[in-house]
Formats: C-alpha cells, structure tokens, sequence
C-alpha cells in the first residue's frame, strides 16, 4: 500500500470554493491561503450564529499503544461515511504541532484513504496559526521581563513568575534555562523555561473563546506572576493583551481543508490532551454544527484525559450538547493491554483479548456516566480474526453499547458505511448529556471525582507543593472553575507501566496552576512534561523535499 504522504499527493483536490459550497458558503466567506485553503470570515460566523445546530459526534478512542488505534482516522474516514450515506456533514478537528510531527507520534490528519489535505500543509506551517499563537505567549513573556528590567513598577517577585515562552517543537534542551546572562543591559538572570506551543495557555484561550473581544479579555486574564507582596499580576496589569491579540486576529478565525473526498473539514487549534484540554476551538465546531447535520469532532488521546475534557470543559463553557460517542479502539491495542507484546499481535490470541478487553469495558462505562450514546468502533486490521471480533461484539453488546467494523484506512468512506448508520441511529436517541462534576466543588473533590469515577482510582494523594499551589488559587476567589488534569495517556493511572484496567492506586498531584484566562485549573499528575524532546531516531531524519518543492517521508 503506498504511504500516506503518496496517497494524498495522488488526490484530485477540488477547489477550497466548491469545498464552501458544500455547506452553503459563498466565496465572500473566504479568506484564501492559496487554491487549497482558506480561513471562515467573521462575517460568516455571525451570518450562521443563529442558524439550527446540527448533531454533534464524538470521536474518542481507548488509551493509546504503540498498535496504533487511528482515532483520527477513523474521525475523518466517518466523516466521509456520513457523507456516502447522504448526510450534510463536515469534521471538526485539531491542527498538527511541529512537535510530534518531526518527533515519533507523527501528524494529525488522518491516514491511509482517510486523510484532510493538503497534508504537507496542513502538518508543517498550514496558515500559521501556531506561529502566531507563539508569537503571541512569546511577546507577553517579553513584556514581563522588560517591566521588571525597566524598574518593576509592580514589584514583580522574579522567583514568582508563572508563565514561559512558548515553541512548537520539541526540544528537552530549553526545559530549564537561566536568562537574562551577559550584564545589566540583557535583563535581569533569572530561571526560565520553555513548553511546546500547544501546552500554553494563549492555545487554551484561543479554543474556548468566543469571539474576538472575548479572547482580548480572557489573555488578559491570563495569571503570570505574583508580586513581593503575595499579589497576583495579570497580562492586562502589562497592558498586554491588545498586542497579544493584534497578533491572533487571523489564528482566531477557523480554517476550512477537505478529506480525500471531499467532505468539507474545519481544523483550528491543537492543545494537547495530556497537558492541555485536547480539543479543537469552540469557534470550528460551533460553527461546524450551523453549517452540517452532523459534525464529527475528535478528543485527543483516550477518553479518560481527551472525552473527559471535552466534557467537562469545553462542553460545558460553550453550552455544546453531544449526540453519541464514537470509542474507538482495535484489537492489536486490546491485546496488548492483556500483556501481548506488539511483535506477536498479530497472532489471534482470545484469552489475551479477553484480559485486555477491560481497558475498553472501562472506557465504555465512563462515556456512559456522561449520558452520552456510545457506539464502538474497531478499526480492522488485516490480521484482526472473525472469533476475536466475535469476542469484543459479545462484550460490547453486554455493556449496552452498539459496535461496528471500520474499514477506513484501506476502503474510504465506504469502509465505514456500517459505522456511519450506527452512528445516524444513536445520535436519534435522546441525549441525556450532563457534567460529572458541579465546579461549585472544591478544587480537591473535583480531582477526586475524575480520580475515582473516570481513572479508577482508590484516592488522590497530594504533594506539599500542590497542597501549596490549591490553596493560593482558592485564596483568589476564582476556584469555581473545572480542572484540566495533566497526566499519561498510556494507562488510566497515572503510572503508564500500568495496562488495562488498573487496580488499588492512588493519583498523586505534584502541583497546580490557575489557567485563569482559559477558566480551568491545570492539575499536573506524574512525570508529565510541557516541553517533550525527541526520539532516539526523530521522524525528522526521514523527511526531504526535492528540487520541484515536492516532500517525502512525512508519514
């Protein structure tokens, strides 16, 4: 089979303004990034703000393997399911970092013959919204330094400051640094650091705002240090923000690609599920669901940290109502969560199987708390058998959740025709959809319901420097906010040694931040890091482009 990048470079394309006319947009709603790509005006926003929503569908998957699990994939190749089966549909989903794509995880438009393209585009630069993005953390960063070096009018505690910069790419190098080196004209040293673009909270706030204004008040919201005295500073208290949001005026608005088949697909933002909140903008599937009858949108990761998210965060902040989860999962992932090791998942192995199922039993019964219906998807592999098929079908139906082959990857939409009907008659069912958690709680309850109601856990354990960290937030005022919990997404534990369904563990909480401007409370869990590094062997060292501008080996 030829790779992903060939598959996509062999497509026929349709012009980005046929793409727009598929969901009633008239050239006058474009904003054009070449033949291929183009942002969604303000003007349209507002001209479709009152218009009827369509369904929403969530895609999510089971915790992530080295098997691979192609929830992407399966999010776009339903989308083009959907559209087989003659439903207005568009797909909602996250842009691409720089990081993983040069790294080991690789991009995030789909695979095989269920991809949005351009994909060269749209995992390298796409229209420059994780640039900008940047600039803009960078710029905030920048100012802070520059008030504290030009006499530090609001007594700024240089060991107190929360915030750092920002780059889409992954370099352990720039974790800790000591800037500010070199003498009284290059500022004042002090420990710094960098994360990766999707895990800083300008990322946040640019997915869960709603408008251009409110993104301008929430970065200025945005907490970044406190002062000698114990009191808080904010972005605005830097005259900040105005700038900061000049630089987004355009990464603010939606972007609109296609599948390989067409089906349109709107790609905006892209925070990371285990750092971050994992979704796409509030905007693209707000937007998404006035334009379609059905709007497929992804979680990253599994449900535990993506779905939960989604949620209880991004659901709840834009009054989004979900019709039915899509879970996806496959069976080499299945088994080794029952202990197989991935050289021999090819072998049928049910009494694997059928230890490893627990992790998608799991899985299930949480989308189900949500009051959400579930359908499972199990995405096909060649050496996937009919009796270990027959055993997760059996286990899901006693579950009460329905389950559907998908064969997207090698067949398109038509491989996920079966998925797509499934889908159609569980998004008719009523939606019962509801919160897990009231955020008039305590911080510490809030985690210790996501503790023990979605991860399973006997209880949370708290370092000092958490316990210390809570207890300014709450000291604020502003601790009415849901928590986004940063923590592996290779095991429902916080240790990702630990497969399938995990058992007598405790979360332990190492600190918290207020991401005040984004309205949550970043809980951090584990060994998690804000700025990853790269592999033994990069993706990177693969990737070329020729003498005609042509790119090989991105996937």
């Amino acid at each position: 089979m030829l790779s992903d990048i060939e598959i996509a470079q062999q497509a026929d394309a349709e012009p980005i303004v046929s793409i727009a006319k598929k969901l009633g947009i008239d050239e006058e709603g474009l904003e054009f990034y070449g033949k291929y790509k183009a942002k969604l005006s303000e003007e349209l926003i507002r001209e479709k703000s009152h218009g009827k929503d369509g369904k929403l569908i969530l895609v999510t998957a089971i915790n992530p393997t080295p098997a691979g699990e192609g929830k992407t994939t399966t999010s776009v190749g339903l989308g083009d399911a959907l559209s087989c089966i003659g439903k207005k549909t568009v797909i909602a989903l996250r842009e691409p970092s720089l990081g993983p794509v040069f790294g080991i995880k690789g991009g995030a438009a789909g695979g095989g013959y269920a991809q949005v393209i351009p994909m060269e585009d749209i995992n390298l630069h796409f229209t420059g919204d994780m640039h900008a993005i940047t600039a803009a953390n960078n710029l905030l960063c920048a100012m802070l330094d520059n008030h504290i070096q030009q006499g530090n009018s609001l007594g700024i505690d240089v060991k107190k400051i929360l915030i750092k910069r920002c780059l889409d790419m992954n370099d352990r190098e720039l974790r800790n640094i000591v800037a500010g080196l070199g003498g009284r004209v290059n500022g004042v040293p002090r420990e710094d650091g960098f994360i990766i673009t999707v895990a800083s909270e300008v990322m946040a706030i640019l997915c869960l705002a709603s408008d251009i204004t409110d993104l301008k008040e929430r970065l200025g919201r945005i907490l970044v240090a406190y002062t000698f005295g114990g009191e808080p500073v904010y972005a605005s208290d830097l005259k900040a923000n105005g700038a900061m949001a000049a630089l987004l005026k355009d990464a603010v608005k939606p972007n609109l690609v296609q599948t390989l088949e067409g089906t349109p697909a709107i790609m905006h933002g892209g925070p990371f599920a285990n750092i971050a909140h994992g979704c796409n903008s509030v905007r693209a599937t707000k937007l998404g669901l006035k334009l379609a009858d059905y709007c497929v949108t992804e979680a990253g990761f599994g449900s535990d940290l993506g779905a939960e998210k989604f949620f209880d965060i991004k659901c709840r902040k834009a009054g989004l109502t979900p019709s039915a989860v899509v879970l996806v999962a496959t069976v080499r992932a299945l088994k080794y969560n029952g202990g197989v090791p991935k050289a021999e998942l090819g072998t049928e192995n049910l009494e694997a199987l059928e230890k490893g199922i627990v992790n998608l039993g799991v899985h299930i019964g949480n989308m189900q708390k949500y009051g959400v219906p579930v359908v499972v998807a199990i995405n096909r592999f060649g050496a996937d058998t009919d009796a270990e098929l027959k055993l997760i079908e059996d286990y899901c139906t006693c579950l009460g959740a329905d389950f559907a082959l998908s064969e997207v990857f090698s067949k398109g939409g038509k491989g996920g025709i079966e998925l797509a009907e499934k889908v159609v008659a569980a998004a008719d069912k009523p939606s019962g959809f509801r919160p897990l958690y009231d955020t008039a709680l305590p911080i510490k309850e809030k985690i210790e319901t996501i503790a023990k109601n979605i991860y399973g856990a006997d209880g949370v354990t708290y370092t000092a420097a958490a316990d210390k960290a809570i207890a300014e937030i709450e000291k604020l005022g502003i601790g009415d906010l849901p928590v986004c919990i940063a923590k592996t997404q290779y095991s429902l534990s916080d240790d990702p040694a630990k497969l399938g369904r995990p058992q007598g563990f405790n979360i332990t909480v190492r600190d918290a931040r207020l991401s005040n401007g984004a309205g949550f409370v970043v809980v951090y869990t584990g060994d998690i890091m804000t700025m990853p590094g790269l592999p033994k062997v990069p993706a990177a060292e693969k990737i070329d482009v020729d003498a005609d501008g042509r790119i090989t080996g991105l996937f």
